[in-house]
């Protein structure tokens, strides 16, 4: 069990370069929920120029993923890829725990 969850950082750094030669979409944001059984919810922060004033301000997408191991808690940084749909609202997948909450 412990050497599925030991995985050095070159492994995580191949398969996210596999994950973007597949064409899959990568995303950084925080776990916000981890209440359900295998899935977290996930925000992503990004941010968007004003089309009048050209001033940016920060727009947040909150996303469904699979987290096979229950593995994140509530304010950790998490990497997510785009996966196939797993239930109605749920179509990306954890790649990596990026920083643990403190």
């Amino acid at each position: 069990m412990d050497e599925q969850q030991t995985v050095d950082a070159t492994t995580l750094s191949e398969a996210s370069a596999e994950h973007e030669r597949r064409g899959r979409k990568i995303r950084q944001g925080v776990v916000v929920s981890n209440k359900m059984d295998k899935t977290i919810v996930v925000a992503v922060e990004r941010q968007v120029m004003h089309p009048l004033y050209k001033r940016y301000y920060k727009r947040t997408k909150k996303y469904m993923a699979h987290d096979e191991h229950n593995q994140c808690a509530i304010g950790d940084v998490v990497r997510i890829v785009e996966s196939r749909p797993l239930s109605r609202r749920k179509r990306w997948m954890l790649l990596e725990v990026v920083q643990r909450a403190r």
